[in-house]
């Protein structure tokens, strides 16, 4: 196997306060992260070295929610390296004048500090399995260093506002070098320890109040918050000889099976084999980096662990998909979006069948379910598209590998999905049999993927008959009547030509808007049909089945183009719709008030390619540039990752989510697609 090396090296600018919004992330395979800002300030709820993943009801935790480090010069002299923020916008962050270099080796972050050709280089990584961080310092140059690191711990659910309270029955428990820290019944403790010569542990608690989390502010919840510190830990720096914190909830044999370095290259070497394991073009470049990005998304499934039981027993294993970090868990829909992309792109077959599996072993009245609670074992089904999501990413998964007895074994799922939509189903989904068109629609719920809902608003309810859902649908009703051709026989799929066939016809008659020249978003709706411009049309034309009539591909496409594409994906609503918003920004109320009226969404970069090449078969290398443009985003917000949305005018500054579950995915799998040659995903 080759070395694969991959690095993304970002030189500080000036202006300090762009380390506040430049983000990190570490990932354990277990849906548990690390993160934070690279001034080392926390400005999110979600910020601190070790978010363990747990077995529901408890969900994730932040344990390790800040480090402070110090330095202590030859001289006497201390220097802050990590940024704090205090009430009342209160910034002290000396250390962002030593902070010379930040940067991604394999996908693994690294700080360079230069204190006057003293240098330190700090690095964190998770190992893969394990709820255990591992912060690691090393003088590159100079004699000797004293360093002082201070942890702050918390048992809190990562979704709690920050202001909530310490667990006020909290112990210490000191054995040997191991230091044990237990918030009380249902927590786990947290053990710290460090990894190397010259530490002392000094007790010295300490209780800051007055953090400031800039972020949440911004947000609109709660933004102070505190940091509770049970002492700190003194090392005796040597040039060559590293030493390392370590976090875990783990037992203390998982927690020492292998010193830091062996986790190191163990970890390292894990990634190349990812590498090379993805396809060609996607061993360098934007697109290795995107494949380190993928992995953080692909999960073991710790909140529901006798869900791996029973996978295990039955000989696959249960994996899943994180939608996005830090708040997401996973979801049917994003899912299937973006398996071919995390999965089949970076030639991780094995995982996607998994994937398929596990949600397959979820199915409910003709329905994947929406999302999986943080806290619960049980997924909620208020979703009208992701199970036809479904059937197109099982027939990616099937075209890529020929896996045939994973099909067989889901066909009579399948046959039961349909029926269940032929028949009608929960939240009032199913076929209307005048015209054979899905319908969906009950009050209160979202659901489509323009699902944004706040203090009983739906922002956006499409009630009726969407245009995507019909698109989805008649993919999914070919699908399927391909795959029952191919086990029994052309006889056995009469039933299902004859819906597809009412379905193509009446979309091809109901959707299109003759005066706009494009397709309606949705028809029969509450308000009769809306002309609302959106990128929920293209999937007409980007699906392997096309509900489409070919004469409507290039005005379609045209005004998608023309209205909707910006430099990180489409707009959701085309800027002269009366609702359309310049921003995501502000509180929940606003942010979901802009969320699919404007805002950008990187996904949508992916059908809006399909539909391109389908228009244009040599618009190839056009598309991949037009890919290549996220290089620059990399260095925004979630440094080496895609975000989930972007303001919908330039600078189309990012948010939401700053790792996005099918961003990556989309923009992973048209690389693929649109590489000269084209990679085939196998």
């Amino acid at each position: 196997m080759s070395s694969l090396q991959i690095n993304r090296v970002l030189q500080i600018q000036d202006d300090p306060y762009a380390l506040l919004s430049q983000e990190w992330l570490v990932t354990n395979g277990l849906g548990g992260y690390a993160s934070g800002t690279i001034s080392g300030a926390v400005t999110r709820r979600y910020h601190g070295f070790l978010t363990a993943s747990l077995p529901a009801p408890l969900g994730r935790i932040v344990m390790l929610n800040h480090l402070s480090e110090q330095v202590i010069r030859s001289d006497g002299m201390r220097i802050d390296l990590t940024a704090e923020e205090f009430s009342g916008r209160r910034l002290h962050m000396p250390g962002s004048q030593y902070l010379k270099e930040f940067r991604l080796e394999m996908g693994l972050p690294i700080w360079r500090y230069d204190m006057d050709g003293v240098i330190l280089e700090k690095r964190v990584l998770m190992p893969y399995g394990q709820n255990t961080a591992h912060i690691t310092y090393e003088l590159i140059e100079g004699d000797l260093l004293q360093l002082e690191l201070r942890p702050s711990i918390h048992f809190r659910p990562q979704e709690a506002t920050v202001d909530r309270e310490f667990a006020k029955d909290y112990t210490l428990v000191v054995k040997d070098d191991l230091f044990e820290i237990h918030g009380g019944d249902p927590y786990p403790p947290v053990r710290l320890c460090i990894c190397g010569e010259h530490a002392i542990f000094i007790m010295d608690r300490r209780k800051h109040s007055d953090i400031h989390f800039r972020v949440e502010e911004a947000r609109g919840y709660p933004h102070t918050g505190h940091h509770w510190s049970p002492g700190a830990f003194a090392l005796t720096m040597v040039k060559g000889k590293p030493s390392t914190l370590i976090a875990s909830t783990e037992s203390l044999e998982v927690m020492r099976s292998k010193l830091p370095q062996e986790a190191n290259e163990v970890e390292i070497r894990r990634r190349q084999a990812l590498l090379q394991s993805a396809s060609p073009v996607l061993q360098h470049g934007m697109g290795a980096e995107l494949v380190l990005a993928a992995d953080q998304f692909i999960i073991t499934p710790a909140g529901r662990p006798d869900e791996s039981v029973s996978a295990k027993a039955s000989g696959s294993d249960a994996r899943t998909i994180i939608a996005g970090y830090h708040w997401f868990t996973d979801w049917g829909r994003d899912t299937m979006i973006s398996l071919e992309g995390l999965t089949l792109a970076t030639g991780r077959q094995q995982e996607a069948g998994y994937i398929l599996r596990t949600f397959a072993n979820h199915v409910r009245d003709g329905l994947i379910p929406n999302m999986f609670p943080e806290h619960d074992k049980t997924g909620v089904y208020h979703t009208a598209d992701a199970t036809l999501w479904f059937f197109h990413a099982l027939h990616r998964y099937v075209s890529a590998t020929q896996d045939r007895e994973t099909l067989r074994a889901i066909l009579p799922k399948l046959i039961d999905i349909v029926k269940h939509h032929l028949r009608g189903t929960q939240f009032n989904i199913g076929i209307d049999p005048a015209d054979g068109l899905l319908k969906q629609g009950a009050e209160g719920y979202q659901l489509t993927w323009m699902d944004a809902k706040v203090n009983g608003w739906v922002v956006t309810p499409r009630r009726g008959k969407a245009v995507e859902l019909n698109a989805l649908w008649y993919n999914a009703v070919r699908l399927l009547a391909t795959w029952i051709r191919q086990e029994d026989g052309e006889h056995a799929t009469a039933w299902l030509q004859e819906v597809a066939e009412q379905a193509y016809d009446s979309f091809n008659t109901r959707f299109w808007y003759a005066k706009g020249g494009y397709l309606y978003d949705v028809v029969d709706g509450e308000t009769g049909d809306d002309t609302a411009c959106r990128p929920n049309q293209l999937l007409a034309i980007s699906l392997d089945h096309e509900v489409l009539h070919q004469i409507k591909w290039q005005p379609v496409f045209e005004t998608a183009k023309r209205e909707l594409l910006t430099p990180y994906g489409l707009r959701s609503l085309s800027k002269d719709h009366p609702d359309y918003k310049l921003a995501y920004v502000g509180d929940l109320m606003a942010r979901d008030a802009a969320y699919h009226q404007g805002t950008v969404w990187g996904w949508l970069i992916g059908p809006y390619i399909d539909a391109w090449l389908k228009v244009d078969p040599d618009a190839g290398p056009q598309a991949h540039q037009l890919l290549l443009d996220f290089d620059r985003h990399l260095n925004e917000a979630g440094i080496g990752t895609i975000s989930e949305v972007f303001d919908a005018e330039a600078p189309y500054t990012p948010g939401g989510c700053i790792a996005q579950a099918w961003s990556v995915g989309e923009v992973l799998r048209c690389l693929a697609k649109t590489a000269s040659p084209p990679t085939l995903i196998q």
